[in-house]
Formats: C-alpha cells, structure tokens, sequence
C-alpha cells in the first residue's frame, strides 16, 4: 500500500496565500512596489560603480556582486509569487520547483559568502592599510567573488538533490508561496523528518560559519578603532563599515527567524508572513541601506547622474531600433 501511495508528481500547488484572501490584492501592490525598488535600487548602484571611476576599488567590486545576486534571488521567487497573487497560476511543475528551490539557495547563500568576503575586505583596509593594495588585488578579488558563486551554486545544488531524491505522495499542495524545504518535505512519504534535520544543520552550519567569521572580522576591526588616537580617525572607519554592519545585521536577523524559529504549531499562514520578511523585505532594504549610508554612492557626482541617465535612454533607443527593424 505504501509503495502504490508513492507517485513522481508532475507538478505542485501553492497555497499560502491562500489564506489571506482578502488580502491578495493589496500584498501584490506592496510586493510588486518593493519588487520594482528592489530591482531599480540594486540596477543603479551597479550603474553608478561601474561609470564612476572613483569607485572601482574592491569595496563596491563587491557591492556590485551583491547587488547582482540579491537580483538573482528576487527573480528567483518574487514574480512565480506576483503572478498568483494576480492571475491565480498558482501551480509549478516539479523541475520547475527544484529549479526554484535550486536558485533560491544558490543565490541566498552566494549573498551569504559575498557579506562574509566584504567583511574580510574591510578588516585588511582598516587593521592592514598598508598591504590592503597587495592583498586585495583585482586577480584576489574576482577569484573571492567566484568562489562565493561557486560555494552558493554547489550548497544549492546538495540541497536540493537531498529534498528531491525523495519519493512523494499524492498531496502535491505546498502550504507556502514558493518551493521551500520544510513543505516540500511535508509532502515526503518516508524520509522527510531525516533530510529535513540534515539541510536544517547543514543551512545553520553554512550561515553560521559566515556570521562567525564576520563577527571575527569586526572584533579586530573593533580593537583596531579603538586604538586610533584621532577621534575624526575613528568616525571615518565606523563610517566606512556602517552599511555593511547594518545589511549583516538585517540578513543575519532575518534569516536566524527562518532557520531558529520554533517548530510547534502555529496559526495558519503564520510561517508564510514570517519567510516573507526574509524574501522580500530583506532584498528590498539592502539597496535602500548601502545607498543612504554609503556618503560615496550618496553623494555621487551630477555629471555621472546624467551619464546614467544617457546611458539608459541609448540602450532604451537601440531596443527599440531593433525591434522597429525586426518588424520591417
């Protein structure tokens, strides 16, 4: 009987947000609207690096790699969950969902590796001013960066194929907005509560590995300041580390919410508001922080704002030419 209620499923349903149906319409203007912000907010701060020659040190090599990442993440969920919201397409077959699933914890821990690499970055530029230009070579950074993407690509790949190799049962009905593991494992006919035990450790290992290493970071960091006898030495170092500190704290904070948070049971719909917070809300404050807080970005020249604007307009315009020729 067991083997005969195993079935390889075609596909799945979300229902998360099923239990708000009052509210699906509101939610996706909110969404859509942070989405956009999210995606504009990130979009400009790669412009603005990439066309400002002041900025191409490793500090924003870095931020430009995490802005491209957090764009990944968010395409990865945000638009399979605008378009239930909206059109009520509501199901995603089964590669799709380990392809979702796949992207969605390789970008996720890619995000985690490339906070870690800044905070490294910041402790040889404050604690080793010195041989911070020898260390943090263009050849040092890249290879950092493409071992982040590497490292969130193979942890993603292992956990996925950990949830996936799983035989499942008739209910294909995943109580969430996206292929998360906790109800995908839900639907498991045997096997769940071991791999659900296993990805939990090896999440919270990978996660507090990067924390660690990053509070490690900033507790030289932190003894180093407070030996500067320069009072204005001290504020331009805490300024210099003020965004990142703030961005660690809200991914770090949300995501200890997601992976710490008590498995009793809970009201309906509860641990869809609460993983909303780590997909949405977090990508959409992590722009909005590095550019106030970052008196670089912030206080960008007029001259490369206009550049920036030229340049949208002329890719805008070639699309269009293109397509005007395309269509003769």
């Amino acid at each position: 009987m067991r083997r005969e209620n195993q079935t390889v499923p075609t596909g799945f349903a979300f229902i998360g947000f099923s239990y708000f149906p009052k509210l699906q319409a509101v939610l996706f203007v909110l969404f859509l609207l942070m989405h956009v912000v999210t995606l504009v907010g990130n979009v400009m701060i790669m412009f603005v690096i990439r066309l400002n020659q002041q900025l191409h040190m490793p500090m924003y090599f870095f931020l430009s790699a995490l802005s491209f990442s957090e764009i990944c993440y968010t395409f990865s969920i945000i638009p399979k969950m605008l378009s239930g919201l909206v059109l009520g397409t509501r199901t995603i077959s089964f590669l799709g969902c380990a392809a979702q699933m796949h992207f969605s914890f390789m970008f996720g821990f890619t995000h985690s590796f490339l906070l870690t690499v800044m905070g490294y970055d910041r402790y040889v530029a404050i604690c080793q001013p010195l041989h911070y230009s020898t260390v943090m070579t263009s050849r040092a950074c890249t290879q950092l960066v493409a071992a982040s993407w590497a490292g969130g690509g193979l942890l993603g790949l292992l956990v996925t194929s950990a949830v996936f190799q799983l035989p499942f049962c008739q209910s294909h009905r995943i109580d969430h907005f996206f292929c998360h593991v906790p109800p995908i494992l839900q639907l498991a006919c045997a096997g769940g509560e071991v791999v659900g035990t296993v990805v939990g450790i090896f999440c919270i290992t990978a996660l507090l590995g990067c924390f660690l290493f990053i509070l490690l970071s900033y507790a030289f960091i932190l003894g180093w300041i407070l030996q500067m006898p320069s009072a204005k030495g001290r504020h331009k170092a805490f300024s210099a580390c003020a965004s990142h500190i703030t961005v660690v704290v809200v991914h770090y904070g949300c995501a200890s919410v997601i992976y710490l948070k008590h498995q009793s049971p809970r009201a309906a719909g509860a641990s869809v508001l609460i993983d909303v917070s780590y997909t949405v809300f977090t990508p959409f404050l992590s722009p909005i922080i590095f550019s106030l807080r970052n008196k670089d970005i912030k206080n960008c020249s007029l001259e490369d704002k206009h550049v920036l604007l030229f340049c949208c307009f002329e890719k805008l315009t070639s699309l269009r030419n293109i397509d005007v020729d395309l269509k003769r």
